[in-house]
C-alpha cells in the first residue's frame, strides 16, 4: 500500500510522462516504424524508473512500465489522436 505522498509521486510521474509523450516520443505514424515504438518504450521505462517510489520493487516497475507501454500502444494513433480525445 502506498502512503498519500507516494501516490502524490505517482500521479506526479503519470502526468510528466503524458507530457514527454505528447511533447516528444508520440511521432506521426509512431507505431508504424520499430525505431519510434522503441523510443516509446524506453522513454516510458525511463521516466518511471526515474520518478515512481521506491516502494516499487524491480518486478512490479517491470510490469507497469509494460502495461504503460500497451495502454499507450492501444490507445494513442500520435500526441494529438487518443480514444480521449474530443472532437
Amino acid at each position: 500500500m502506498l502512503t498519500q505522498a507516494q501516490e502524490a509521486q505517482v500521479k506526479k510521474a503519470v502526468r510528466d510522462l503524458l507530457a514527454k509523450l505528447k511533447g516528444e516520443l508520440l511521432v506521426l505514424d509512431w507505431k508504424k516504424r520499430q525505431t519510434t515504438r522503441a523510443a516509446v518504450k524506453v522513454g516510458i521505462e525511463t521516466a518511471l524508473d526515474m520518478d515512481l517510489p521506491d516502494a516499487y520493487d524491480r518486478a512490479l516497475y517491470a510490469r507497469k512500465s509494460e502495461a504503460v507501454f500497451e495502454h499507450v500502444f492501444a490507445i494513442y494513433e500520435s500526441a494529438s489522436s487518443s480514444v480521449y480525445s474530443t472532437g
